[in-house]
């Protein structure tokens, strides 16, 4: 159902039964109980009481104001592939940033890409390779929108997208004034930024600047890229390692394709959890081996957590009724259809649990789960969207 439509800056709304006006209002117009999850990769969870989609700066502004004066708790949502609703939806706003546009332009041997939030990610990145560009290459096939990569610093195959920020554009909610923020502003850190942590809730992200490489040597220092790549191709371009890339996503079922039930799912579950030196030395006791791991920040090492789950007796394929592991990669849950938000996570926790006790690790989840008491988010030390 549509509240409103308009065609001036002054409407008014419904809400609770009393009829009030605003003096800004978006464009797109507010709807309500709109089902979440043909909205997610991970295709769970229920309503949102409210919902606008927004497709401009004014759009976001409006609906801000729509959410303040009705007293409404808001969710951004933009591409939907690192969620996790509940069963119960979200008693509030959710606003989905639909920012389109994405420029280029070039100076000093660099190139200036600025994308809306809403642009494809994948979409993007394909479009900057083909013009030759490096820097983001091995972040290929990653589902979502241009939004959400500053929020989690999306990596994958030995690059992290902060290395290609120049700029996040962005409506800061407590100072009530969009800024520009640079990458020292953003924190950036592993799969962590403010936008996730120290001041999680207070910015909407509008739109990224990243500078790319015109030609730049593509990185294939990570294994799986240097397997590939063996004895075929010392130096590929970024064409080259973009469909390395694929190939290796596709294979861990990692890349959404339609028809493939062991994409249905919200990526990687958990994080690769990082940890200090004797830490990873008590892990490789319990395991009876050394762990696989790489190198982190300071003296700390990043292990697999699909490694963990594996040899914690949780195989690929393993299925707990409508939810289960991909038979593609141990890292990723999948709904196999019909699964519930509370399917999930009892699986989640059953895996999470086994880990922790067979090597004394304990996973954190990567998606954001929305619409959940905040004590259930805090049991999976998850981050909670609700605000």
């Amino acid at each position: 159902m549509v509240i409103a439509g308009w065609a001036s800056r002054l409407a008014a709304w419904s809400v609770g039964g009393r009829a009030e006006c605003y003096t800004r209002v978006p464009v797109s117009p507010v709807q309500e109980n709109i089902g979440l999850a043909p909205l997610t990769t991970f295709g769970i969870g229920g309503p949102a009481r409210y919902f606008v989609e927004a497709f401009s700066e004014d759009d976001v502004l409006g609906a801000l104001e729509f959410a303040s004066d009705a007293q409404l708790p808001l969710v951004v949502l933009g591409g939907g592939s690192n969620l996790l609703v509940s069963d119960s939806g979200f008693e509030g706003l959710v606003l989905r940033v639909s920012i389109g546009g994405t420029s280029f332009s070039e100076a000093d041997g660099r190139t200036t890409v600025v994308a809306g939030a809403g642009v494809d990610w994948d979409t993007m990145v394909g479009r900057c390779v083909v013009r030759g560009l490096g820097g983001i290459e091995c972040l290929s096939g990653i589902p979502g929108w241009v939004g959400g990569t500053p929020v989690q610093n999306v990596g994958a195959y030995g690059q992290d997208v902060s290395d290609a920020i120049a700029r996040v554009r962005a409506y800061d909610r407590t100072a009530a004034r969009i800024v520009d923020m640079s990458p020292d502003e953003c924190g950036f850190s592993y799969r962590t930024s403010v936008f996730n942590s120290t001041a999680r809730g207070r910015y909407i992200i509008l739109g990224v600047t990243y500078v790319l490489g015109q030609q730049r040597a593509p990185a294939i220092d990570y294994p799986d890229l240097e397997r590939f790549f063996a004895g075929r191709n010392a130096n590929p371009n970024v064409a080259e390692v973009r469909g390395a890339v694929l190939d290796i996503r596709r294979s861990k079922a990692m890349l959404l394709v339609d028809g493939d039930p062991d994409c249905r799912s919200a990526g990687s579950f958990f994080k690769n959890p990082v940890v200090a030196s004797a830490d990873a030395e008590r892990v490789d006791a319990a395991a009876g081996q050394k762990v696989p791991r790489f190198p982190a920040s300071g003296e700390r090492v990043k292990l697999p957590a699909a490694w963990l789950i594996e040899r914690a007796g949780f195989p690929r394929g393993t299925t707990r009724g409508n939810v289960g592991l991909s038979n593609k990669h141990a890292l990723a849950l999948i709904n196999r259809g019909g699964a519930s938000a509370r399917d999930v996570l009892s699986f989640a926790w059953e895996i999470r649990s086994g880990v922790e006790a067979r090597f004394g690790i304990r996973l954190r989840p990567e998606p954001v789960f929305v619409g959940f008491d905040d004590g259930v988010a805090a049991r999976f030390g998850a981050v909670s969207a609700s605000g």
